[in-house]
């Protein structure tokens, strides 16, 4: 397995300070927090973007979302887990994340599996493509919100993604991948070890004419690039890299090629 399974790693972190200036809507009976360039900034271009499981009404979330959208992009992010995610910096002593997977803590009782995201994801990239007429889509994934990052790179529907730390990936999801793909990772990570992030990059480099980027980012652990302390100067450094990286990367493999003669 490329990634190991969620840990107490995956809520905990720093609340960032900020006023979010997208807004909620709904698509059907999914929540999105939306974030829009304005139109002379706009490129085009779409990107969904997958939360930790933290989900989509965390402000750290939303306030990345807004940088994305201050680049260009049409930004949704979705609440993937149908009104139940892992309240932040919640006790240890009391949650119980296997618990949380299998959907009891939530109201409706829905846990929180690819039968049950990969619909919410669909719906996500639908909305980019016929509501906002992205004639091109990235995808963002934060830990949980990495897999299915990945998953849906496999479906020929997006053109290219960028996930951090990663969780929950499984190797037949990363061997499916068939866009370019960037990853930003954690020197200190139990989710993403080294040992797993080196089978991660001998899965790439197997992978016929993909392109992909492991960038390393020191004195970090899992989660910086959303829940690091900006007070912090090696993790405010490495979470404002890990953006310019994957904006980087989509300036690569979304604008189009011009063959010189």
């Amino acid at each position: 397995m490329p990634s190991n399974v969620l840990g107490s790693c995956c809520y905990q972190g720093v609340k960032h300070e900020g006023q979010p200036r997208g807004r909620i809507e709904n698509i059907g009976e999914t929540e999105i927090y939306i974030s829009e360039p304005t139109s002379s900034a706009s490129n085009g271009y779409g990107i969904l973007y997958l939360t930790d499981i933290i989900g989509h009404k965390f402000v750290n979330a939303q306030l990345l979302a807004d940088q994305y959208a201050e680049n260009g992009y049409v930004v949704v992010v979705p609440d993937l887990f149908h009104g139940d995610p892992v309240p932040f910096n919640s006790d240890m002593a009391t949650f119980s994340i296997p618990t949380w997977m299998q959907g009891a803590y939530g109201a409706k009782k829905v846990p929180h599996t690819p039968p049950n995201v990969d619909p919410i994801v669909q719906a996500g990239l639908d909305t980019l493509r016929q509501k906002h007429n992205c004639k091109k889509i990235a995808l963002v994934g934060y830990c949980f919100g990495a897999k299915y990052a990945v998953r849906f790179l496999g479906s020929g529907q997006v053109d290219v993604g960028f996930i951090g730390h990663p969780a929950m990936v499984e190797k037949k999801e990363l061997e499916g991948v068939k866009r370019p793909l960037a990853l930003a990772a954690a020197e200190t990570d139990d989710i993403f070890p080294a040992n797993m992030r080196h089978d991660f990059e001998e899965t790439l480099r197997k992978l016929e004419g993909v392109p992909y980027q492991i960038n390393l980012y020191s004195g970090v652990t899992h989660g910086f690039g959303v829940r690091c302390d900006p007070k912090v100067r090696a993790q405010r450094f490495a979470k404002e890299s890990a953006f310019f990286q994957a904006l980087q990367w989509f300036e690569e493999h979304l604008r189009d090629k011009v063959n010189s003669s």
